[in-house]
């Protein structure tokens, strides 16, 4: 029989995997075959090639292993052990599996006791009440159900930023390899523009010999268009959109007499501008960062002279909201304030989880101490150059409060203060709830402020608007938590606590030495948000930072 294509191979292997998670035993392996289905979907170099050249290995997340699996399904179009548990499920009960929040044994639970075998027999199953009455399912799942089918369907087919980040990584690299004559291999799409979850990737190449503008063969989730170089600027503006800021600028153009095309911007049969900032200065505009590209208000604003200045990595002077082996963290404080200083910063800022989490281990008041001891004799070591500074990522409890007394709050540098449970509260009470917290004079920062993890959970229900206008009347900052399954806040609405006066702080939450670059996604979501370096507060130096600290500390002094 004739090979599979890459596009089949890649449903198959994902289909192989929600299969072997329904199936239990080890849920890495189920893990192992989604991670490399999404990297087969992002070939730059046909599948065909890689497996006769016996390079499948080649591949992100594919080993020996997956490489025998996927020769065998793109071989055959199947695989002895697809088959056999093929038999034991039916096709719709895979569906279930994209639900956030729904396991394995509710799946099959839902199955077996009440017969539903697809998405939209649970979506009728669950508006229909038949899931709450039954016995080990209930109305607390029935309502997630219906909470998160929404959430299931809206992030179909996306990435999260940094899974994408490595696949267009591969994809730039075999690109390269594979035709070294394409220049200027460049990314483009959502990626480029900073959005939080990925859908196409897309990338351009500049090629020596091409009309125009074309593609050359991909997968359904990469698209590479090529492009000459007298057309490569205006192929990378129609890569990267978004959509609606394209359709402001082509009005734009047809108001100069121009026209504006993916092939380029024509002035009659005259070609203007062979790259992005050409096309933009022709329109009369200053180069638009790709991050604000979504057709909100960047047009108008460039049009006054008013597009901000974004944060940019090299701004950030010190990393705040990290854990250690102290609380849920898996490296000493040591290791940890160590490989932050390896990246160039001036401050690691320690906040492990408070006493009320015990589910991640909080620091008791004595563990507080033996961490705090443990700082200063490392601060001693690091010198004037790099410090580390004691924080603590306090619990805001059900009533608003912190989660220890006023004594122990005053021996540290800085409070991150976040909400870990009791999401279910009403719009109201969860709003009272922050803002009691912000109004505390220890809080210094408020984490990860509406809870949401992008496709597991919607964020719980607040006024966002009342809470930024309390940090900013506190003085408290806004964190933007840069884990790329949380970047929160969310962008949409930076602008606004810019506005009200808010200060934000890019921090990457890390609990590894590998999530402390997790920095870089928190940057990304600050430049579309709008965010200029002067309103960070880890863009302060270390002198800069300890002397706001101090300043909070005196006011917390006076007000006592």
């Amino acid at each position: 029989m004739a090979s599979v294509d890459v596009r089949t191979v890649a449903s198959l292997l994902r289909e192989y995997a929600q299969r072997t998670a329904l199936r239990g035993g080890n849920p890495y392996r189920a893990k192992a075959y989604s991670r490399a289905a999404d990297s087969l979907a992002a070939l730059a170099v046909p599948l065909g090639v890689l497996v006769a050249e016996d390079r499948l290995t080649e591949i992100p997340g594919v080993g020996e292993a997956i490489a025998d699996i996927i020769t065998k399904l793109h071989k055959t179009g199947t695989h002895p052990s697809l088959e056999k548990l093929r038999k034991e499920i039916p096709e719709g009960v895979l569906e279930m599996l994209a639900v956030p929040g729904l396991r394995r044994d509710k799946v099959l639970r839902l199955y077996k006791d009440l017969g539903i075998a697809s998405l939209a027999e649970l979506e009728a199953a669950a508006k229909d009440d038949r899931i709450k009455t039954a016995k080990g399912l209930g109305a607390s799942l029935q309502t997630k159900i219906l909470q998160n089918l929404a959430l299931a369907k809206s992030g179909e087919g996306r990435l999260h930023l940094h899974r994408a980040a490595a696949l267009l990584a591969h994809a730039k690299d075999s690109i390269r390899r594979s035709q070294p004559e394409l220049k200027r291999v460049t990314i483009a799409g959502d990626f480029r523009r900073g959005c939080e979850l990925v859908g196409g990737l897309s990338i351009v190449a500049e090629a020596p010999k091409v009309c125009k503008s074309s593609e050359l063969p991909a997968t359904d989730g990469l698209q590479i268009r090529l492009s000459d170089r007298k057309h490569f600027g205006a192929a990378l503006l129609f890569a990267t959109g978004s959509a609606a800021h394209i359709k402001q600028l082509q009005a734009m153009a047809a108001e100069k007499g121009m026209r504006l095309e993916a092939d380029g911007l024509h002035k009659g049969r005259t070609l203007i501008g062979g790259d992005e900032v050409d096309i933009y200065r022709a329109l009369g505009l200053p180069f638009i960062d790709p991050e604000l590209r979504e057709g909100r208000r960047e047009v108008a604003l460039a049009l006054k002279g008013k597009l901000p200045k974004l944060v940019t990595d090299q701004d950030l002077r010190g990393i705040l909201h990290c854990h250690t082996d102290a609380s849920d963290g898996t490296e000493t404080l040591e290791t940890m304030a160590k490989a932050t200083r390896q990246r160039g910063f001036e401050y690691f800022g320690v906040a492990d989880h408070s006493k009320s989490a015990h589910y991640a281990g909080g620091l008791s008041v004595e563990e507080i101490t033996q961490q705090h001891r443990e700082a200063d004799r490392l601060n001693r070591r690091f010198g004037k150059d790099f410090r580390i500074l004691k924080g603590i990522e306090s619990d805001i409890l059900a009533d608003g409060s912190l989660d220890y007394a006023d004594d122990v709050l005053q021996r540290f540098d800085f409070v991150v203060a976040s909400i870990h449970g009791r999401f279910k509260l009403d719009r109201k009470a969860q709003t009272q709830r922050l803002l009691r917290a912000i109004s505390d004079p220890h809080t210094t920062i408020i984490g990860h402020m509406t809870g949401r993890q992008l496709q597991r959970r919607p964020g719980y229900e607040i006024d966002v608007e009342k809470v930024l206008r309390a940090c900013a009347k506190h003085d408290v900052a806004v964190e933007i938590n840069a884990h790329p399954w949380r970047l929160d806040l969310d962008w949409r609405w930076h602008q606004a606590a810019l506005d009200f006066g808010c200060m934000m702080s890019i921090n990457p939450d890390a609990h590894s030495i590998p999530e402390l670059d997790h920095m870089h996604w928190g940057v990304e979501m600050a430049r579309k948000g709008g965010v200029p370096p002067d309103r960070v507060l880890n863009a302060m130096t270390l002198p800069e930072i300890m002397r706001y600290l101090r300043q909070k500390r005196r006011s917390l002094a006076r007000a006592a």
